[in-house]
Formats: C-alpha cells, sequence, structure tokens
C-alpha cells in the first residue's frame, strides 16, 4: 500500500501542492483582479510574463504533488528547489512590495508561516524518507 508507505503528512503536502498546481495555472486568468496575477521573485508578474510563469509553476507544482503521491525520488530535490524558491520568493517580495499592496500583519505572518512551512517540511519528509523513494 502506497497510502501506508507514505504517509498522513506527505498525502497532506501532495494534496495541497496539487491544489496550488491548479490555483498557479489559472494565475493568467486573473479571476479575482490584477491581485491574483504570480509573483515571482517578489514581483507580482504582468502580461506575458503572467501567462507564461504561472502555468510553468503549475506544472511544476503538478509534477512534484505527483512525485511526493507516488514516493519519487526526483520530489526530494524538487521539494529543495521548491522550499528555497519560496523563502527566496517572500523575502523579496517583502523587499518590494508596493505601498498599495501592503497587507496586515497577522495575515503575513499565517500567510509566510504555511508557505514556508509546507514547502520545507515536505523537503525535510522526504529527505528524512530517502531510503523509502523509488
Amino acid at each position: 500500500m502506497a497510502d501506508k508507505e507514505r504517509g498522513t503528512a506527505l498525502s497532506v503536502f501532495a494534496v495541497l501542492f496539487g491544489i496550488l498546481a491548479i490555483s498557479n495555472m489559472l494565475k493568467p486568468l486573473q479571476l479575482f483582479g490584477d491581485e491574483t496575477a504570480f509573483v515571482f521573485l517578489g514581483a507580482r508578474m504582468s502580461g506575458m510574463a503572467n501567462v507564461i510563469l504561472g502555468p510553468l509553476f503549475g506544472i511544476f507544482l503538478a509534477v512534484y504533488a505527483y512525485g511526493i503521491w507516488n514516493m519519487k525520488r526526483f520530489a526530494m530535490m524538487m521539494g529543495h528547489a521548491y522550499a528555497t524558491y519560496v523563502c527566496l520568493n517572500l523575502a523579496l517580495w517583502s523587499l518590494r512590495v508596493p505601498p498599495e499592496a501592503e497587507t496586515p500583519v497577522l495575515f503575513s505572518i499565517v500567510y509566510a508561516t504555511v508557505a514556508i512551512g509546507v514547502s520545507v517540511g515536505s523537503a525535510v519528509i522526504l529527505t528524512q524518507r530517502k531510503a523509502d523513494l523509488s
């Protein structure tokens, strides 16, 4: 049973990354206005950059979710790359955030905690479970 081998935490992470993949693939549609554009290295994308980068990261996250779900070795490296990207993206966003885009401090803290916790947490668990990856 792959589900027992994967465990609850990795199962939850795989589902969350799958949902995030769908969200990123929909970024070019800007369903909730300009605020829903893809953020790359701390800058909110627009135009063609948003149309290309959102779906590309969506595909990356879909492959990552698949790798976690199926306990594939490549997921570990993808996890480390994504965790690094998330931390860098959050740091750069906090430096570049335009005054009109400022968010409440509590929301920022919760968002950063979840983003870093899930991305780094999945990479750490995959590394700890390295022997179980195929």
